[in-house]
């Protein structure tokens, strides 16, 4: 196994591409253990063993993909987000770790406001594989959530992921456009709407060009064209003492605020791992009420 292993990360070492490069030794670990059902840390236990033909096989495969530019999580259908597993489909795009930015920021305010045991309600519209809302509801015991996709694609990946969790007691999901899908009020509402200009999508690396949903990545001309829309519909799903945090491009953290504050919402921003304005954090009340609740915790705010 140690030779397929090793054959593997040359093959991958030998790519044009930087990125595929730099992680070579890592993917080739990963895609062997795939064709195994084993996990990378395992496979050191088994470095002496013999390799069946199809497994073999299966592995060059699997090389041939990530050498092309696929995402190592498309080959194995798997991607870790917030230290869990999520299963992913063509309909769905890959989690990032930019996207934790979120959940960790959606955390902190609920924290700020004492309310991490309480039966929250959660609105996750654009869900996807589910993965924002199923991470929020791992951490939040008595909470409940309903997530909202366009894609019946998506839908059905996140209500898989959703009993592979074992949180199909309290997840729900529904395939519909975020204006009409849902009604009701909810705690906290969170997205992560498509905030790439159209004409940038060309550009963009072929892990993401070439396979992630372009209705999940398009977010019009200049990469904001949904924000107003998202905002109206949060307006009328907001109870008056409710949370909404929506992920937003680099770059974008101004205009988008500025949006919010038009539709009068206070605004917070959240900085990612890398230092950039990656989420909007959005309440209707004012701030006098928000200190009340702790939403304006010092301590949870980005500079």
């Amino acid at each position: 196994m140690a030779v397929l292993r090793r054959r593997s990360a040359a093959r991958l070492a030998a790519s044009a591409d930087a990125g595929i490069r730099a992680s070579a030794d890592l993917d080739a670990r990963m895609l062997v253990g795939h064709a195994l059902g084993l996990g990378p840390g395992e496979l050191v236990l088994h470095d002496a063993d013999a390799v069946a033909p199809e497994v073999e096989r299966a592995v060059e495969g699997f090389v041939t993909n990530r050498a092309a530019g696929m995402p190592v999580a498309r080959i194995t259908g798997i991607k870790e987000f917030w230290s869990l597993p999520f299963r992913l489909s063509a309909e769905t795009l890959v989690p990032r770790p930019d996207t934790e930015t979120l959940v960790a920021a959606a955390l902190a305010a609920i924290d700020a406001a004492g309310r991490r045991d309480d039966a929250l309600t959660i609105l996750d519209l654009g869900t996807g594989s589910g993965a924002i809302l199923l991470a929020l509801l791992s951490e939040l015991p008595a909470a409940t959530g309903v997530g909202v996709d366009i894609s019946e694609g998506a839908v059905r990946t996140a209500r898989r992921n959703a009993r592979d969790l074992g949180l199909a007691l309290r997840a729900s999901f529904v395939v519909g456009d975020w204006a009409s899908a849902i009604g009701g009020r909810f705690d906290l509402v969170v997205s992560n709407p498509p905030y790439i200009a159209g004409e940038e999508i060309a550009g963009l690396p072929v892990a993401v060009r070439n396979h992630d949903p372009h209705i999940a990545l398009d977010g019009g001309r200049d990469g904001v064209a949904i924000y107003p829309q998202l905002f109206d519909v949060m307006q009328a799903l907001l109870p008056p003492r409710g949370i909404a945090l929506v992920e937003i491009g680099s770059g974008q953290a101004g205009t988008v605020a500025e949006m919010a504050r038009r539709r009068g919402y206070v605004v917070h921003s959240h900085r990612d791992i890398a230092g950039i304005e990656r989420v909007i954090e959005l309440n209707r009340t004012s701030a006098k009420i928000g200190l009340e609740i702790g939403l304006e915790a010092a301590n949870v705010r980005s500079p």
